[in-house]
């Protein structure tokens, strides 16, 4: 969430520096019909307003309020391009602004001083230039500033989910081992001589105070929900795909014993890559192959995307949980278009992430 607030409040894009940078080349052809201080005024409020729009958006929006309720008296019957260029970039800069504000509590005084100053010029033109180029601009601007906190907020809600599944699935693994190490002492506590059947005993007592303290952690994260179940296999995956009326075909080059980690990711990335082709592209053929040599395993997942049907609500949470699945793993994951198919493709080093 940090990083898309960063962003946010950062430069604007290339593109929209470009749009203001033409429109006050627009706006200076008013040098030829306007008295120099007023066409200077026209040129240097946007100036001002984009420079000091990163620090203090509220003074943009201050500016932008000010130029479209004094704008009328610069104009006759007639709309000239310099007044056009700086309605338009008067729009643009308090969209920005609505981004960039941190609160919008003081965009409502902004506007109704404004407009009460407005009255004393034209109340019918500057009311309508005012909420024209302003106030429907900078609502567009905090609806999309809205929009990206609720993306980011997505993607962490995403990225800890998948934190927690992890541990879940660490729970079920070293529970699994350490289980078979109390087994394993207890029997060797029954089977040798007497000078090591303390230290037998004292293994198993380890292994089982071991066993209920991970459980009591990870009963902590899963914060009241089940515990999962034993996963099924990538075959019993794909298998359950197909009787499902799903058109999935699964090519495994390598080997199948794959280590905790990278094993579990691969189950995961399979399982979620599978529910995003079904959802979005009900009825395409689906692709799965997994690969292994050289200590990797490389998992791709991909389905024709030209097919696609109804496209499915979702906010790439899912993927993002992938990413963060194979980064923790120690392996990186890429998703998007790959000619007419959409592919996911995951690299999995067989060692255990740090």
């Amino acid at each position: 969430m940090t990083r898309v607030w960063r962003d946010r409040r950062g430069t604007a894009p290339a593109w929209v520096i470009g749009l203001l940078a033409v429109l006050l080349v627009a706006v200076a052809t008013g040098f030829g019909v306007l008295p120099w201080p007023v066409a200077s005024g026209a040129l240097l409020g946007p100036v001002v307003s984009f420079a000091v729009l990163r620090a203090y958006p509220l003074v943009s929006l201050i500016l932008g309020a000010a130029a479209s309720v004094t704008l009328p008296l610069a104009l006759t019957t007639a709309v000239p391009l310099w007044a056009a260029a700086l309605g338009a970039a008067t729009v643009v800069i308090s969209v920005l602004a609505g981004q960039r504000m941190p609160h919008a509590r003081p965009a409502p005084a902004v506007f109704v001083v404004a407009l009460v100053a407005g009255l004393f010029v034209e109340p019918a033109t500057g009311a309508l230039l005012l909420t024209v180029t302003v106030v429907l601009p900078w609502t567009a601007g905090r609806s999309l500033c809205q929009q990206a906190r609720l993306a980011a907020a997505a993607i962490e809600q995403a990225r800890l989910h998948e934190r927690n599944r992890i541990a879940h699935d660490m729970h079920d693994t070293l529970g699994h081992e350490l289980s078979l190490l109390a087994l394993r002492a207890g029997a060797l506590e029954l089977t040798v001589a007497e000078p090591y059947r303390e230290a037998a005993a004292d293994l198993r007592e380890r292994a089982a105070a071991a066993i209920a303290r991970l459980a009591g952690i990870v009963t902590v994260l899963r914060d009241g929900e089940p515990a999962p179940l034993e996963p099924d296999s990538i075959e019993d995956l794909v298998e359950r795909a197909v009787r499902a009326g799903a058109p999935v075909t699964l090519e495994w080059h390598g080997s199948r014993a794959l280590p905790p980690m990278a094993g579990t990711a691969a189950h995961r990335i399979v399982q979620e890559a599978l529910t995003n082709a079904v959802k979005h592209a009900p009825g395409a053929p689906i692709r799965v192959c997994l690969h292994t040599a050289d200590g990797v395993t490389t998992v791709t997942v991909s389905n024709r995307s030209g097919v696609r049907g109804r496209k499915a609500p979702g906010a790439r949470a899912g993927l993002t949980g992938l990413r963060e699945r194979a980064r923790l793993a120690g392996g990186t994951l890429r998703a998007g278009p790959n000619g007419d198919d959409f592919e996911v493709e995951a690299r999995l080093p067989h060692t255990e992430a740090r």
